[in-house]
Order: structure tokens, then sequence, then C-alpha cells
């Protein structure tokens, strides 16, 4: 996504530059000062100075909406992604933990044992109240 940005941004800055460099009243008149202006416009930092032709106009217009979506989209995604990854199921996960524990069995102490036992006794436990509260909910709509 950064190398996009990036290649966008380069992009967009030389098409300012090429539209600007021969108007007179610009303040863009070398690419760095484009590259300058395509930081400032897309990073709504508003310190930016305005494009004078038509096409500039245009091509910095469009940037500051595809930079900003790609920049700031890109920030609220992982943001997203970050709080959002606990609340999937992690069944798949579960389960191979499982079958990978199971593997395991021979190398665990009486201790260790009597605990696993302690637990699984509990997890069946809880299925059971799990399955029971499905089949009530499913009788329910029916």
């Amino acid at each position: 996504m950064v190398l996009l940005l990036v290649t966008l941004w380069l992009l967009f800055s030389a098409g300012v530059y090429l539209a600007e460099r021969n108007n007179g009243g610009s303040s863009i008149q070398t690419y760095g000062e484009a590259l300058y202006w395509g930081v400032a416009a897309f990073s709504t930092a508003g310190i930016a100075d305005t494009p004078t032709s038509g096409t500039a106009l245009f091509i910095g217009g469009v940037w500051i909406v595809v930079g900003s979506m790609l920049f700031f989209g890109t920030i609220v995604a992982t943001v997203t992604t970050y709080f959002m990854r606990p609340m999937q199921r992690p069944h798949k996960k579960i389960i191979d933990t499982i079958e990978f524990n199971l593997e395991q069995l021979n190398d665990l102490t009486p201790d260790e044992l009597n605990l696993l036992k302690e637990t699984v006794d509990t997890l069946i436990v809880h299925v059971e109240r799990l399955k029971e509260k499905q089949v009530g909910r499913k009788s329910q709509t029916e």
C-alpha cells in the first residue's frame, strides 16, 4: 500500500508540475515544489500552494481525494483489523491447538493430567449448556 501511495504521489506531482511549469503566475515551477505540494495537499495540512491552471487543479483535486482515501483508509483498516481480530471466531485455531496438545499427552505428569481432566470436564459441561440453549432457541423459532 505504501508503494502504491508513493508511486501515485510521484505521478500526480509530475502531472501538476507538467501542467504548471510554463504558467508564469504559478508558484509550482519545479518538480521538487510539486512533490512538496503533493504531500501538503493530500495530508490536509492546508499549506500547499494552489495550482493555477485548470488541468493542474483537476489533477490536484483527484490526487487529494485518491491520496487521502489511500492514506487514511489504510490507517482505518489497520486499526479496525487490530481491534476486530479478537472478536473473530477462532474455532479452527482452537481445534488445531487441541489436536496438537493431544499429541503431547504422553509427556504430561499425573498432576497435569488431572488438571487436563478437570478442564475437559468443565468444557463438556459448557458445551452441553450451549447445545441446550441452541436447541431451545431453534424450537422457539419453529
